[in-house]
């Protein structure tokens, strides 16, 4: 066996995982994690639940990071020695597990390195994904149920927690519109740049003609909100609706009125929750969702205006950001930062990461 020499490319990534520990201080992070354990070993903690929930979130997202930066770091010792007993044996079964690691190693910490970009005020905090079909009949209505499997596969692979609050199915096929929550460290700031207008060029499978159809489908995404963000939206602003929860084809799901609908009666803002079985969980829940979008929705006002007294009215992203192309080629484009790609099948299978980071960088080069 030639003998591995990788020396070059671990310190490369020795240099980039120091600078990445370096933005991350990890020492704060190790700080933060022994405070919320503290906290939710306290023996009163469940007397506000609320509370309660709040703490072993933020804890549960502050360990989840620090274990992160932590198997990284050992990874790195454990190839490195690896490739000494690789070259010292000549075995080339253990040099194959060496570039093995390395590559994966590399992809891991170029991931952590655009996370190091996100630092926005609610980047760090979970999302909540809501994806509309738009125009284009029923292949619209399908196209935003390949959307909503491609973001549950992509955050299934990145092993991310995720719950589908609410889905409207449609009559014929797909559906209307899905919630969803990605609970994990940084995913409202990941998946940000998702948000916008998506369009889907194929052949109809729905067109008996066999002709080529365009639909469009819309991705919202903002952060769920912690307690510290908290809005108050008084009774008077809301209107609350319960029924049934139902599944496709209007297959009833439970016996009682327990999905919950509420309309922000200033803004004309709906939010629906069917996914627990208590109506007042499905009302806290929605509720929380409310106040996410409110939370998002002034926030924006407030850089509009800022924009305004600058003089820069002009929208940083276009209306229509993303298009999958299935016919009569194959490709899916980004047309903010023109990343593509000629494997839609992968894209709609949840590989994004590439799509993600190039729009963090692109976002990041962007602002002033």
């Amino acid at each position: 066996m030639d003998e591995l020499n990788v020396s070059e490319q671990l310190a490369a990534l020795r240099a980039t995982f120091a600078e990445i520990r370096a933005v991350v201080d990890v020492e704060r992070l190790r700080s933060q994690v022994a405070e919320l354990s503290e906290q939710a070993g306290a023996p009163d903690l469940w007397d506000d639940a609320e509370k309660a929930q709040q703490v072993t979130s933020a804890l549960s997202h502050r360990q989840a990071e620090l274990a992160r930066i932590t198997g990284i770091e050992s990874r790195l010792d454990d190839v490195e020695v690896l490739a000494e007993l690789a070259n010292d044996e000549a075995d080339e079964a253990a040099a194959a597990e060496v570039r093995a690691e390395l590559a994966s190693l590399q992809k891991v910490l170029g991931d952590l390195e655009v996370q190091t970009l996100l630092g926005g005020e609610f980047d760090a905090h979970s999302a909540v994904v809501t994806i509309r079909a738009g125009a284009g009949g029923v292949d619209a209505s399908d196209f935003a149920e390949m959307l909503m499997r491609m973001y549950l596969r992509w955050a299934e692979q990145h092993g991310y927690p995720t719950t589908v609050l609410d889905i409207s199915y449609a009559e014929e096929a797909g559906i209307k519109s899905t919630t969803i929550e990605v609970d994990a460290p940084y995913a409202f700031g990941t998946l940000s740049v998702e948000a916008g207008t998506h369009r889907l060029v194929r052949m109809s499978p729905f067109n008996s003609a066999g002709k080529r159809q365009t639909s469009f489908a819309a991705v919202e995404v903002v952060p769920l909100i912690e307690q510290t963000d908290h809005i108050d939206i008084p009774e008077s602003d809301i209107r609350v609706d319960v029924f049934r929860s139902s599944g496709p084809g209007g297959q009833s799901v439970n016996t009682t009125d327990s999905a919950v609908r509420i309309t922000h009666l200033p803004t004309g803002i709906v939010v629906s929750c069917q996914n627990e079985k208590s109506q007042i969980q499905n009302r806290a829940a929605a509720l929380r969702v409310l106040q996410s979008r409110l939370l998002l929705m002034r926030r924006e006002e407030e850089n509009a205006k800022k924009k305004e007294i600058a003089g820069n009215i002009t929208a940083s992203w276009g209306d229509q950001m993303r298009s999958y192309v299935l016919a009569p080629y194959q490709m899916v484009k980004d047309l903010r930062t023109e990343y593509e790609v000629n494997n839609p099948g992968s894209v709609f299978d949840g590989d994004l990461d590439g799509f993600i980071a190039a729009g963090i960088r692109w976002r990041k080069g962007a602002k002033p």
